[in-house]
């Protein structure tokens, strides 16, 4: 967590058959949705800083004119907040219980943890990340589309920019079919294994921001498979978490470990934003805004006054 922000779980309550259940579930959205009903259950995203709903594909710039070729679709917590198209209705109590499993059954263990090597009372995080409250914590099945030889030459195969995830804790269902990447601290790009029916853990900016920067979100990508997988569709399965929307994104100043580090705030001038500010804005501007160039391969844009960094 020092270094990464990064790490694996098992034995998470699933079994495989009820994780492999969740992935025949997650094709839903795309296989048995049409076109033209995706476009009625599109998220407003750039009206509310909400992916609930769908995600479609070419929504985000990727580089060289190159648009994306993912879709995803985002159930929030509260899977009563908006309706859902006519397929994906009569497994809405399944994705219920899925979303409750991951709240309180693997993300408060794991907050737990984490406010325990801040030395700080176990459900200091945990009191953050309520399930009944307000906020944009969600679970979201996601589809990556193979792309022409034309773009994958313009983007140098890359599917996703390196970027961190801007909640606390994303849950991800491990895949089979490869993509993901990690970048180390020595500056290599490196491939998360797959381990059958194990959860890939990556921390986010609010928890970076809530620690001082002593836990790390964690910056990873998405790039074509490898050569025998090209030519699968690559479906995945996350729980994306987020302070609920009236957090404030500021160090825990309590907490023994960040004031031994001196990490007790962010630069000078900079105002804690709050989770609701910090999410709407970057969903709106993830892929459609121009980024900053900042010298080997980073990008930069500026969020609430923080620098936020894309790996290009």
């Amino acid at each position: 967590m020092r270094d990464h922000g990064f790490f694996c779980v098992i034995n998470h309550g699933y079994t495989p058959e009820q994780t492999a259940r969740i992935f025949d579930i997650a094709d839903v959205p795309f296989s048995q949705v049409s076109e033209a009903d995706k476009k009625v259950y599109e998220a407003t995203i750039q009206k509310t800083g909400s992916y609930q709903g769908f995600k479609l594909r070419k929504y985000w710039h990727i580089e060289n004119g190159v648009r994306d070729e993912v879709e995803h679709y985002n159930i929030n917590h509260d899977v009563t907040r908006r309706e859902h198209p006519e397929a994906l209705r009569p497994f809405i109590p399944e994705i219920k219980e899925f979303a409750r499993h991951n709240h309180e059954d693997i993300l408060h263990p794991i907050l737990r943890l984490l406010a325990i090597g801040l030395e700080l009372p176990e459900d200091t995080l945990v009191k953050f990340h309520n399930h009944s409250a307000v906020g944009e914590t969600d679970v979201r099945f996601m589809k990556y589309y193979p792309r022409s030889k034309e773009d994958e030459l313009k983007s140098k195969n890359v599917w996703l920019k390196g970027h961190t995830d801007f909640g606390s804790i994303t849950i991800l269902y491990s895949q089979p079919v490869a993509g993901l990447q990690i970048l180390t601290r020595n500056g290599t790009w490196k491939w998360v294994k797959h381990i059958e029916n194990a959860l890939v853990i990556n921390a986010g900016d609010a928890l970076q921001l809530l620690s001082g920067g002593y836990y790390q979100a964690t910056i990873h990508r998405v790039i074509q498979p490898p050569p025998d997988q090209r030519q699968y569709g690559r479906l995945g399965v996350f729980y994306f978490s987020m302070p609920d929307d009236n957090v404030t994104l500021a160090p825990l100043v309590e907490s023994p470990v960040l004031q031994r580090a001196g990490l007790m705030k962010l630069a000078d001038g900079v105002k804690p934003p709050t989770m609701v500010a910090w999410r709407q804005e970057r969903t709106r501007t993830y892929g459609q805004i121009e980024l900053k160039a900042a010298g080997n391969g980073v990008e930069e844009e500026i969020i609430q006054g923080v620098v936020v960094k894309h790996y290009n």
